[in-house]
């Protein structure tokens, strides 16, 4: 049990740090965090298309990493 678990949990964080690096950034250099912080902080954008599907995925796998990582400290013994 606890090896299938480390398993799923090396999988999971693999996935998890693909599928952050996917992502776009939230400014673009410079000229983004000058002019683009105030749109962001103050501007209703939400994400459409893939932004908003790899949002979900990373949120789904962050709740799986956290699960797994608790499931491997309790099956340790």
């Amino acid at each position: 049990m606890h090896t299938l678990l480390v398993v799923l949990l090396v999988i999971v964080s693999i996935a998890l740090i693909g599928v952050v690096l996917l992502q776009s950034g939230k400014s673009a250099g410079l000229s983004g965090a000058i002019s683009g912080g105030a749109e962001q902080l103050f501007g209703k954008q939400k994400a459409r298309g893939l932004d908003l599907v790899l949002h979900r995925v990373t949120i789904v796998l962050s709740v799986l990493f956290f699960i797994l990582t608790i499931a491997v400290t309790y099956f340790e013994l």
